[in-house]
C-alpha cells in the first residue's frame, strides 16, 4: 500500500481540526465527530488545548483512501505556535491549506502558503465554512488569486452559501468552467497545452487537463481549490478524491540506505525519550542502531508506526512511514538519520528555517518557593521538545528567560509546567529580542607565550559582517595540518557559541569568522613518561582563548544592534484614519500612502514588533471596534535611540580580567 504525509494547514479559527474530524470520520475511523468547542477532537488532546479550542502541538492521525494509507498532521494555525508548523514542513509529501469562507484570506495564510510554495510542497486549498452566513466564494477566490497563488483552479461550484444546505456540485472534465480555468493555469508552465489550446481549444480534452493538473500540482506550480463545509461534510467527499487523485504518493526505496528525519519529541509515561521520525528510504527494524546528527548514534528499542486513527507496535517502519521509535536518548528535532553503515550521519547544521524567528522573550520566575532545580529541569524538557524556546541561564542573577512568538505562549508553557512537573510560574513583562549585525571588518590574534596570554594557544581570527540570513561561516588561511583537526574544532565550536552574545549582548546570527593564525605547543612529559598539561596545548586552551580573540575582533569591526520590524496592514473607517495615524505615529511605524475606497481605508507599512500588542489593544478604541490589524515578521531595522543592552551569560570575555579570573581562577599580571 501506497502512503501519503499529508499536512492540514490554517489561519487559527478557519476549521482545519474540523476537517480532520470530518476525514476520520468518512473514513470509518472514528464513529461520531468531536468537536473542538466541546474538547472531544481526536488530535487536540492537551488540556490546554481542549479549554482553549485551539491546537498548540502538532498530532499525527491516519486513515486509508482506496489504496492510499494517509498519515495526516493537523498543525497549529496560531502564530504564537508557528514554530510546530515549521518542523512538520519537512516531512510532508503534500498539504491542504484550509481558508475560511467568511474571513478569507487572512495573514497566516499568506505566510503559510509562501512557505509551501518555496518548498515546492504540493498543496489543495479547502475553502471551508460554506454553510456560515457571510460566505462568500467570489471575493475569496479572488483574495486566494490575489494574495496566495494566482495558479488556484477551482474543481466545483458551491450553491446555498450561508445556509446549512450549502453544498458543492464537482465540475465534470468536460465542464467548460472547469476547461477554461485550467488551461489558462496550466498553459503557463506547459508550452504543448498552450499551443494546442491556441489552435484548436476542443481538442485539449478535459481529461487531459485532469492529467496535467495532477502533473503540476505534483510540482507546487498549481494548486486545485475546492469548496466545502468541514461541519456538515458537504464537499469533503470531493476533497477525498482530489487527495487521492491530484497528490503524490510518498517515494523512497525500502532497500535503500536508511536516510529519514526526526520532526518531532515526546516524553512517554515513565519520563523515556521518544523521536517521531519520516523515514524516507531504507527499512528501521527494531534493535537496528541508527546514527544521529551529530554523530551521536542510538539503538531503537521499539517501534510504532500510525494506523486507523491509532499507533500500533510493528518491528520495522519503512520508507514512507511516519514513526515513533524509542530507545534515540540523543534524538533532537532536525536531527537527519541514517543507517549504522550508511554514508555520514545527516550533519550537524541546524534545520533550515522557513518562518521567523521568535522575537519575544521572557524571565521565567517560580511562585510559592517552588524548586529552581526543577523548574530548570522542567525548562529542558520543554526546549527538547520546542528547540526555539531558547532556555537561557543567567547564573549571576539566577534567573531563566525562554523565547516567545507571542504572549499565548505564556499561558502554554505555565500550563504545562503546571500539569505536567507541578511547579508553578509567573512570568515578568516580554522584551523584545534584537540581533548584532557587524559594520565592518576586524581582526586580532593572540600568541602563545606572549604578552598577558595565559592559555598554551596561538589564534588569529578576522571577523567580516555577511549578508542577512547567511548564517555564521567559519573557513580557515592556515594549513589544516598545522594542528591537530581537534584544536580547529575547538576554535570553531568556541567562535559560534561567543557570537550568541555579542558586544551589546545579542545574537550576532550572520557573519563570516576566518582562522589567521594558529600555533600550539606539542605534547610534553617528563623523562619518566609522565604528561606534563602545563607544558602541553589541548583543545580547553583553544576553546578558551577564542573567544577573547573573537571579541577584539568584533570591537574593531563594530556592531549596531538591529530590532525586528513587522509589516501590517491595517483595515479601519475612513473617519479613523487621523487618530490612526497619530497612534502609528506614537508607535513608531512608518505607514505607506493609505488606500481610501467609500467608507474604508486599508493603510500598510512597518512598525516595530516591540509596538505590536500595544497597536492591537488601542485600535479598537480608536476604530468602534471595527479596526482589523494583520501583522507579520518582515525584516530586522538598525535601532534608533538608545541601543538596548542584554544581560551577558556566563564569563565575559569583554572583561579580560575577570572572564580569566573565573576560568583560571587567577588574574594575569
Amino acid at each position: 500500500m501506497q502512503s501519503l504525509n499529508l499536512g492540514i494547514l490554517a489561519h487559527v479559527d478557519a476549521g482545519k481540526t474540523t476537517l480532520t474530524e470530518r476525514l476520520l470520520h468518512d473514513a470509518g475511523v472514528i464513529a461520531e465527530l468531536g468537536s473542538v468547542d466541546d474538547g472531544s477532537t481526536q488530535t487536540d488532546t492537551l488540556a490546554l488545548e481542549r479549554r482553549r479550542g485551539i491546537t498548540i502541538k502538532s498530532a499525527v492521525v491516519s486513515f486509508v483512501i482506496g489504496d492510499l494509507a494517509v498519515n495526516l498532521i493537523d498543525t497549529p494555525g496560531h502564530p504564537d505556535f508557528i514554530a510546530e508548523v515549521e518542523r512538520v514542513l519537512s516531512v510532508l509529501d503534500g498539504a491542504v491549506l484550509v481558508v475560511s469562507a467568511v474571513e478569507g484570506v487572512q495573514a497566516q495564510t499568506r505566510v503559510l502558503m509562501r512557505a509551501l510554495k518555496r518548498l515546492r510542497i504540493p498543496t489543495l486549498i479547502f475553502v471551508n465554512k460554506i454553510d456560515r452566513r457571510g460566505a462568500d466564494a467570489e471575493r475569496v477566490v479572488r483574495g486566494v488569486a490575489d494574495k496566495v497563488t494566482p495558479a488556484a483552479v477551482a474543481m466545483g461550484a458551491p450553491a446555498g452559501l450561508g445556509t446549512p444546505d450549502a453544498a458543492v456540485a464537482p465540475f465534470a472534465p468536460a465542464d467548460a468552467a472547469f476547461t477554461a480555468r485550467a488551461a489558462d493555469v496550466l498553459a503557463d508552465h506547459d508550452d504543448a497545452v498552450l499551443a494546442d489550446w491556441v489552435r484548436d481549444p476542443g481538442a485539449v480534452t478535459g481529461a487531459r487537463l485532469r492529467r496535467e493538473l495532477a502533473a503540476q500540482t505534483a510540482r507546487a506550480v498549481a494548486h486545485p481549490l475546492f469548496f466545502g463545509s468541514a461541519i456538515t461534510g458537504a464537499g469533503v467527499d470531493h476533497l477525498t478524491a482530489g487527495i487521492r487523485e491530484l497528490l503524490p504518493a510518498a517515494r523512497g526505496a525500502v532497500e535503500a540506505p536508511v536516510s529519514g528525519s526526526v520532526f518531532k519529541v515526546e516524553r512517554g509515561p515513565a519520563g523515556e525519550k521518544i523521536a517521531l521520525v519520516r523515514l524516507f528510504t531504507g527499512t528501521v527494524r527494531t534493535r537496528d542502531r541508527v546514527r544521529l546528527a551529530g554523530g551521536g548514534e542510538g539503538k531503537v528499542t521499539a517501534i510504532s508506526v500510525f494506523d486507523a486513527g491509532g499507533a500500533v507496535r510493528r518491528d520495522a517502519v519503512e520508507a514512507g512511514q511516519i514513526a515513533r521509535l524509542w530507545g534515540l536518548s540523543d534524538a533532537r528535532i532536525g536531527d537527519a538519520i541514517r543507517g549504522r553503515d550508511g554514508d555520514g550521519a545527516g550533519g550537524s547544521e541546524a534545520p533550515a528555517r522557513h518562518f521567523a524567528p521568535p522575537t519575544l522573550e521572557t524571565v521565567v520566575v517560580p511562585r510559592g518557593g517552588a524548586d529552581r532545580a526543577a523548574l530548570h529541569l522542567a525548562l529542558e524538557q520543554l526546549a527538547e521538545q520546542d528547540p526555539l524556546i531558547g532556555l537561557r541561564q543567567d547564573d549571576l542573577r539566577g534567573e531563566l528567560s525562554v523565547s516567545l512568538y507571542g504572549e499565548v505562549q505564556k499561558e502554554v508553557i505555565q500550563s504545562t509546567l503546571a500539569d505536567d512537573f507541578g511547579v508553578h510560574v509567573t512570568f515578568r513583562a516580554s522584551t523584545t529580542i534584537c540581533v548584532e549585525r557587524l559594520v565592518g571588518t576586524g581582526a586580532a590574534e593572540e600568541h602563545i607565550g606572549a604578552g598577558d596570554n595565559p592559555f598554551l594557544a596561538t589564534v588569529g581570527l578576522r571577523a567580516e559582517p555577511a549578508p542577512p540570513g547567511a548564517g555564521v561561516a567559519f573557513g580557515l588561511e592556515v594549513e589544516l595540518g598545522s594542528m591537530p583537526p581537534a584544536f580547529f574544532k575547538a576554535v570553531d565550536e568556541a567562535v559560534r557559541e561567543t557570537l550568541r552574545q555579542g558586544l551589546h549582548g545579542w545574537d550576532v546570527p550572520d557573519c563570516t569568522v576566518t582562522m589567521t593564525d594558529s600555533g600550539y605547543w606539542a605534547r610534553q612529559s617528563h623523562s619518566h613518561a609522565t604528561f606534563d598539561k602545563s607544558m602541553s596545548s589541548t583543545a580547553r586552551d583553544f576553546r578558551q582563548l577564542t573567544p577573547l580573540v573573537l571579541m577584539t575582533a568584533l570591537r574593531r569591526a563594530g556592531t549596531c544592534v538591529h530590532e525586528p520590524l513587522h509589516r501590517f496592514r491595517l483595515e479601519v473607517p475612513a473617519d479613523a484614519l487621523g487618530p490612526v495615524s497619530a497612534l502609528l505615529a506614537r508607535m513608531r511605524a512608518t505607514p505607506d500612502a493609505p488606500a481610501i475606497s467609500g467608507a474604508v481605508c486599508v493603510v500598510e507599512g512597518e512598525v516595530p514588533a516591540a509596538r505590536v500588542h500595544e497597536l492591537q489593544q488601542q485600535l479598537p478604541a480608536l476604530t468602534r471596534g471595527e479596526g482589523v490589524l494583520e501583522s507579520e515578521f518582515a525584516r530586522y531595522a538598525p535601532v534608533r535611540g538608545a541601543v538596548p543592552e542584554r544581560p551577558r551569560l556566563g564569563p565575559d570575555p569583554l572583561d579580560r580580567r575577570e572572564y580569566v579570573r573565573r576560568l583560571l581562577r587567577r588574574v594575569p599580571a
